[in-house]
């Protein structure tokens, strides 16, 4: 195999970051996109050892996952890549995705809960950045999102299933308004031409609507028009903020150099589990409000009773999980190094009537230092035993092949075999003996997911003596025998 050869092959591990790993002859294929099953033709970009990394030429059968109805842009839109998957069967590859990091960093000896499914699956997006271009070459203007694989080609996405038709109102009339006006498009090529991108953000809880046209500044064109025709638009939101932004820099991004209000506020107010936000054009808030409110829920659960501590809210954008914690903890500290997006906090925490809160412009790292000195309880000092169990963890870990015994797990972190239990017993609920099974067990399951070696060798790989034994101790941590795992994750991925 060599670079710029075509091959053929079926799709089969879906990897977490969109891509996906397949087996050709002795290579493991690594290619952008794809779904478990789908056959692809690719052209191979470079070769090493053992592997090789490919660019996807074309989709030559859909895989039997791909039940699902997509939108009628999918397979061109640049925006989806897994639309056709039932969301149930998405849920399942994110699991899968999910515990692989996990087994990949060796954590391990937690209770997995599941992944938390969106209470919305479509329509479900409160912002869209839209951008302006054609389709093909000097084709008439379009307005949306780039192709599938393409710099350049933007199609209008009049048809997407993440947002409702607030959005494809706003974005089919503002096409069609400024095909009229036979007015250039800005070009990255060259920086030259004037529309740039369009910004839809909305309310889901409160219904405020906000539109924010984005150009350059060579070409003097009075918007007054283009505000009366929306606000002349049939929608169920209420359209609060029609802005104007102005925007000369030359990076593909959505900055800017002055902002003009052509209607309303340069705000919308978002609700998020009984708390009101201020939603600036250029602040982060979370696209999915619903999804928001689920995932700030089991946030604040898994904190539990925190009346009387101290919440750090790090990389804390406009303050949405500090404040949610706020009601319930003795004071909160927000740091985010967007200036912006601290005023927006500051101002959110007043206009929910929190005074325990404080959102602090800064790098993270240096600012949690600088604020030791304004929390009254002590700092947490590592303890003796904290240090032995991270010794002896790490000895299982580096030898759990082996026949290790606990003296041996003992005289790794130098304390006696009791000393070492009760170590392990105050950390980690579990004697050293439990965690090493676990260990191994977890070992076991990388290789039954990713190989399709004998049980029998899997067993010696790690670590145990007996097929079994290793077959009890499977079953009592995974509940299910190894051969009853591997038949389930490949019914799974089938």
């Amino acid at each position: 195999m060599k670079r710029r050869d075509v091959i053929e092959f079926e799709v089969d591990k879906m990897e977490f970051g969109g891509t996906s790993v397949s087996r050709y002859g002795n290579r493991d294929i690594h290619m952008k996109g794809g779904i478990t099953g789908q056959k692809v033709k690719a052209a191979v970009k470079r070769t090493k050892s053992g592997k090789a990394d490919v660019k996807m030429l074309e989709l030559l059968e859909n895989s039997p996952i791909e039940t699902e109805t997509p939108c009628k842009h999918f397979n061109e839109c640049g925006g989806c890549t897994i639309l056709s998957v039932p969301y149930e069967k998405q849920l399942e590859i994110k699991e899968r995705q999910v515990m692989d990091l996990f087994l990949q960093q060796d954590l391990f000896g937690f209770k997995f809960l599941g992944i938390q499914g969106s209470p919305q699956n479509r329509l479900y997006r409160n912002k869209m950045e839209y951008t302006f271009g054609d389709e093909m070459k000097d084709g008439p203007l379009t307005l949306g999102l780039h192709k599938k694989g393409r710099h350049i080609d933007i199609m209008t996405v009049d048809g997407c299933f993440l947002v409702d038709q607030d959005f494809i109102k706003v974005l089919t009339s503002t096409v069609e308004f400024f095909n009229e006006k036979q007015l250039p498009y800005y070009r990255t090529v060259n920086h030259k031409g004037y529309l740039r991108n369009l910004v839809v953000r909305k309310g889901i809880n409160t219904n405020e609507l906000m539109v924010n046209i984005v150009t350059s500044s060579q070409v003097d064109f009075n918007m007054n028009e283009y505000k009366d025709m929306l606000l002349n638009l049939d929608t169920e939101a209420e359209l609060v903020s029609i802005l104007h932004t102005i925007n000369d820099g030359l990076a593909d991004a959505v900055n800017c150099d002055e902002l003009r209000v052509l209607h309303g506020r340069d705000y919308i107010h978002e609700e998020v589990l009984g708390l009101r936000f201020r939603v600036s054009p250029f602040s982060f808030f979370q696209t999915n409000t619903k999804g928001a409110e689920e995932l700030y829920t089991i946030a604040r659960e898994f904190v539990g009773d925190h009346n009387d501590k101290v919440v750090f809210d790090l990389y804390s954008g406009t303050g949405t999980i500090g404040q949610v914690m706020a009601k319930a903890a003795k004071k909160v500290y927000g740091i985010e190094i967007i200036e912006e997006a601290v005023v927006a906090a500051n101002q959110n925490a007043k206009l929910n009537g929190l005074t325990n809160c404080e959102f602090i412009a800064g790098d993270v790292a240096k600012t949690v230092k600088n604020l030791k000195d304004k929390i009254q309880s002590p700092s947490k000092k590592v303890s003796a035993d904290d240090e032995r169990v991270k010794t002896a963890i790490n000895y299982i870990k580096t030898n759990f092949a082996r026949d290790i015994s606990l003296d041996d797990i003992a005289k790794s972190c130098n304390i006696s075999k009791s000393e070492c239990c009760r170590s392990f017993r105050r950390i980690l609920k579990m004697t050293p003996f439990e965690y090493l099974m676990e260990y191994r067990v977890l070992k076991a399951t990388e290789y039954l997911y990713n190989t399709d070696e004998p049980i029998s060798n899997i067993c010696i790989n790690v670590g145990f003596n007996g097929i079994s034994y290793f077959g009890k101790t499977f079953k009592k941590f995974m509940h299910c025998t190894p051969s009853q795992y591997r038949a389930n994750m490949k019914k799974k991925w089938l």
